[in-house]
Parts: C-alpha cells; structure tokens; sequence
C-alpha cells in the first residue's frame, strides 16, 4: 500500500474534525450517534479481535472489545470501525462476504484495508493540528507522549508512534514483547542519523538493553511498571558514531507487550538522506 493511500486516511479522518468542529479528546462515541450508528461494548470474554461493524440495509451498529482494559485501546478501536464506515470504498469490501466485519486494530494487521481504518483512527484521535499544539507545550520524551495520552484519552503507544511523526528529537519508538521487537517507528530527526540499522519485526533486542532484562520479568509488564537509563544508539542500532541517549521503558499491561523510548542526545545535522524510509512495519509516517 501506498503512503499516500495511508496519509489519505489521515486526511479525511482530520476533514471531519474540522466538519464537524470536533475538539480533544474527540467524541467518537458522539460522532457514531451522528450518523445513526449504535456502538455498544463487547462482554470481556469475547477476546479475539478489538472490534467489528455490522451493517442491516442501512443501519450500521460497532461493537468494540473489553478484555484490553484500557480506554485508550478501546476509544481506537471504536475509530478504527468509524474508519471503515467513512473510507470510499470501505463497505463495500469488507461487507462483500457478510453482514459483519471484524478488525484488529492497533496496527497488528497486514491487511491494507486495516491500515487505513488504523491510519484513519490516528488521525480522528490524534488530528496534526491540535496535536501538534499540545506537544509543543512539553519537553520531549516519555512525559510529553504521556500528557498527550491523557488529553487525547489514547493508549500510551498510538500517542508516542503520532509523538514520533510530530518532534524535532531524534526519537525511537519501539514496541517489543519478550526479547524481540514487535515493530519500531523513529522521528524525521532520527531517520537522518547516519549509518542507523533498521529493527524489523522479529529482531532480537539488544541483549544488554534495559528493555531486555525488563521484558525477562512478567510482572514488569502485567503491572505497568517503568523504568529509565541511559543508552547509546550503538547498542540499539548500530550505528556510525557512538550517541549518548535515553533509554524510558514502560510495561503495557493487558496488552501484553513493553513500550520503550529512546531519545538522542544528537544534532540535527548528524543526518543521512531525508528520503531515509522508517523502518519496520506497519507505516505510519505521516507528518
């Protein structure tokens, strides 16, 4: 897929905030009530999937997972449903073998019709203009992805991955579980650093990263416990010159995997080519 189908999304989920004069944290509960769709929540046995949209004739209906207790996750997933009733072309696919559609969202799908749901989701949740207006009123790192979650009631990682597309740092953002990496996003900043290393999917992590030895403790994860240390952009990604940074860890609770934060101490002219593509999947890169 495209970035451009992807930035598209974005686009017109940010379109219908401006239409419909919509503020943070949007009112995707209200936005559904709009245009007559009823949303109700899913019993928190149903695990499986984080949503689905149903349709009868001209009636639409979303029902949205609880086994991931985390208003967050359950606000995007709503988002994500909304995505495939507002994209051009959307219903017509996903209702093409039934009258109910169900999604993972949160990025977990290869399926270029989920991206965009989740790429429409970032943008209805996290629209670039107020966003951007909120982060610029924290020091960078972990505590403004934090402030920013709590203004746009988002989990911690679809706030840091948006965070990532909007700072001036040199900034990473990885996702793992265990001792692999689930997937990594880097800032425009971090991108132009020189002879950076991509983690893909399944990479090992670092076998002396805080990450690492945090993920070895379950309980670091289940109870959303956080941890902070220096680093350097060597050991993660193997690059050119050694680059002091910092390392912010964070257990993702029901969610089962671990947030991490890496910040350089860098210039911004330590760079390599600006069409440098991030690295891993899934894309989000739009800024």
């Amino acid at each position: 897929m495209s970035d451009t189908s992807l930035r598209d999304a974005e686009q017109l989920a940010e379109q219908v905030v401006r239409d419909c004069g919509l503020t943070l944290p949007v009112d995707v509960l209200g936005l559904a009530q709009s245009n007559g769709i009823l949303v109700s929540a899913k019993p928190a046995a149903a695990m499986g999937v984080s949503g689905m949209l149903l349709r009868s004739g001209d009636d639409f209906a979303i029902g949205y997972a609880t086994h991931v207790r985390n208003e967050g996750f359950q606000r995007f997933s709503i988002a994500h449903e909304l995505g495939h009733f507002y994209l051009p072309g959307h219903p017509e696919h996903i209702f093409s073998a039934g009258a109910v559609h169900e999604s993972r969202a949160g990025f977990a799908s290869g399926d270029p019709i989920e991206l965009q749901a989740d790429h429409f989701a970032a943008g209805l949740l996290m629209p670039s203009a107020l966003f951007t207006k909120e982060a610029a009123k924290y020091s960078d790192g972990f505590t403004a992805i934090e402030h920013l979650a709590e203004i746009c009631k988002t989990s911690l990682t679809a706030s840091a991955i948006r965070y990532s597309e909007i700072t001036d740092a040199a900034l990473a953002i990885v996702v793992s579980s265990r001792s692999s990496v689930e997937y990594c996003f880097l800032s425009p900043a971090m991108r132009r650093m020189k002879g950076l290393n991509f983690l893909k999917k399944g990479s090992v992590l670092p076998r002396e990263s805080l990450t690492r030895t945090f993920n070895q403790t379950s309980e670091n994860i289940s109870l959303g416990r956080r941890v902070d240390d220096s680093t350097d952009l060597q050991l993660w990604f193997r690059c050119d010159d050694e680059i002091d940074a910092s390392e912010e860890v964070i257990g993702l609770g029901d969610y089962g995997k671990t947030l991490t934060v890496i910040t350089a101490d860098a210039d911004d002219g330590d760079g390599a080519d600006e069409g440098d593509k991030p690295w891993g999947q899934p894309q989000f890169r739009y800024r």
